[in-house]
């Protein structure tokens, strides 16, 4: 595994060579404060650097320095590069976005969802992909999912046993999950349990999602071989799962802010530890993302109480520990990869200067860009085009009862009693909804409940699977907010009264922008405000529109096969072809 890190014998020699006083090391940090994780001390000391390696730290200074690049770190404190857990690298933003904006607020290793690879790309060039993100100085490790959190059309070819041992037994994987499929697990989806088992076998974690599981479920979801989960909302959900052994996520999301009170009902539950803990913002919407990533954990973390070393060690040693990837990641010490964070002091964990992989991507405060920007359309992933058209007889509602939310991710069906025509009344938080296959097979209609009010006509080709997401109360709106989508090849389009009011391009399969994040943060952010200003009740549509398809949360959705009541499994009404 992590090829990138497996030296050469060239290399190691080399390596040993500087210690010997016969090479120069690349890098020097001298007078370093930094935090030493298996002393869980604050110590003092000098680091040696051999491009992405650390080659010793301690006491003395190389002998030779001949052109070596000296860094005096007096005054600064150095922690270990943060590593993000749980990333969904396709929130609109993409991978090397992603990761470049990660990098500025000192995450330097990502755990990726492979999810969005494994429905929209061949496995051929999914894994070239993955082969290309890693010459990137943001370190990207992957998941490989056993199922795709909603009910697909011929899933079983889909998630076919040769594709997912294939993910699972990749270099850059280093977990199975994470396991949004449990239900049929624990109702006796045998070769679900095989692929665990196997993950297992080779040495790799496997990653719950597990909200609301009972005590016994926990305990029965153990012995089927999960190691961590990170859907926790309360003390008693983390003192459960560290009963039965879990590493805990506690998360802190755009859906789920939570990390300060879950502190709090720790302490109150009496657990004083922090060993078995990581922290994870479980892929956010991009301007949730202004405040920061793991930097804004861990600040959260020593605002609420806990010990500066235990909150960086949640950001960085404890993630290393569970993944068995200390050899290479989560500390400062001989032999490690050299990524580091350098702070004004323990108490800021926002970095100054940032060295990821042994580059630096940031320097006094200022962004360094070293990796070249990917060639997208190279792996397949290109403008979402078609040649097809949407009609005003497709936006025909016949159905009997829609989907009411019930918050951002909870979704309950209810009868509809008015007659549907071409425009919704004002004062009604209804809205004609549709989800339409993305190459125009299928259609399925009804009303949802509780989105908005005033919206005119909202479009989105990001959805859980990619199919094609319209909302509104007025259908001329939404067949212009279509036509728009259609035009810029795949985005999110907000019409109201025949004006385009705002949009989001997504150039990247319709699903993913190709801009820095901070400008996709602004584009993010001002969507909300519209729909919020229209009566939007939550504070992240993106979310809802994930969440709309995703067959892990009650209690009904609409998927590619229909209408789905999530508890009894069941279709309730089918897609219609057009």
């Amino acid at each position: 595994m992590e090829q990138r890190f497996m030296w050469k014998n060239k290399h190691i020699r080399e390596q040993a060579a500087i210690i010997d006083g016969k090479q120069s090391p690349t890098l020097l940090l001298k007078n370093a404060r930094f935090l030493h994780s298996v002393l869980r001390q604050w110590v003092n000391g000098n680091i040696w650097i051999h491009h992405n390696r650390i080659v010793y730290v301690g006491e003395a200074l190389p002998k030779k320095t001949n052109g070596t690049e000296i860094v005096d770190c007096s005054g600064l404190t150095l922690v270990p590069g943060y590593i993000e857990p749980h990333s969904h690298p396709y929130l609109l933003y993409n991978p090397q976005s992603l990761s470049r904006y990660a990098a500025q607020t000192g995450t330097t290793t990502l755990i990726n969802d492979n999810l969005f690879l494994f429905l929209h790309l061949p496995k051929k060039k999914a894994f070239s992909l993955l082969g290309k993100l890693w010459e990137c100085p943001v370190t990207m490790y992957w998941w490989a999912r056993y199922d795709a959190q909603t009910v697909l059309n011929g899933e079983e070819m889909i998630f076919s046993n040769r594709d997912v041992k294939e993910w699972i037994e990749h270099d850059k994987v280093i977990q199975g999950g994470e396991l949004t499929g449990w239900p049929q697990l624990l109702d006796g989806d045998d070769l679900m349990l095989y692929w665990i088992q196997e993950t297992k076998r080779i040495g790799k974690k496997v990653e719950g999602h597990f909200p609301g599981a009972s005590d016994r479920t926990l305990a029965k979801l153990m012995l089927f071989g999960t190691d961590s989960d990170h859907e926790s909302i309360t003390g008693e959900d983390i003192y459960k799962r560290l009963m039965h052994g879990y590493t805990v996520s506690l998360r802190h999301s755009s859906v789920r802010p939570d990390l300060p009170v879950l502190l709090k009902e720790m302490k109150e539950q009496g657990i004083g530890q922090y060993d078995s803990m990581v922290l994870t913002t479980d892929g956010s919407t991009p301007s949730f993302y202004k405040q920061g990533m793991s930097d804004m954990m861990v600040r959260i973390a020593i605002e609420s109480g806990v010990p500066a070393i235990d909150a960086y060690h949640m950001a960085s040693y404890n993630v290393a520990k569970h993944y068995n990837l200390q050899h290479l990641h989560g500390m400062i010490a001989t032999g490690r990869v050299a990524s580091i964070n350098f702070l004004e002091n323990e108490q800021q964990p926002t970095p100054i200067s940032v060295l990821a992989n042994g580059q630096w991507v940031k320097k006094s405060g200022k962004k360094i860009v070293v990796d070249e920007d990917i060639c997208w359309k190279d792996y397949g992933i290109e403008p979402f085009s078609f040649d097809w058209q949407l009609t005003k007889e497709d936006l025909a509602y016949s159905m009997p009862f829609g989907i009411q939310m019930v918050s951002n991710a909870i979704t309950k069906p209810y009868s509809i009693t008015r007659d549907v025509s071409d425009e919704l009344p004002a004062d009604s938080d209804e809205c004609f909804f549709m989800l339409l296959d993305r190459q125009g097979k299928w259609r399925i209609n009804t009303l949802l409940k509780g989105f908005a009010r005033h919206v005119g006509g909202f479009v989105s080709s990001f959805s859980t699977t990619g199919d094609i997401i319209l909302i509104g109360k007025n259908k001329q709106d939404m067949l212009l907010a279509f036509d728009r989508m259609r035009g810029i090849q795949g985005g999110i389009v907000l019409v109201e009264n025949g004006v385009i009011i705002h949009e989001i391009r997504l150039p990247l399969l319709g699903i993913m922008s190709n801009k820095d994040l901070p400008a996709l943060m602004e584009e993010e952010a001002e969507l909300i405000r519209l729909l919020v200003e229209r009566g939007y009740p939550y504070s992240d549509p993106v979310y809802t529109l994930f969440f709309l398809s995703s067959t892990h949360l009650p209690y009904i959705r609409v998927t590619q096969r229909g209408m789905y009541d999530v508890k009894n499994k069941t279709v309730l009404f089918p897609t219609l072809m057009r």
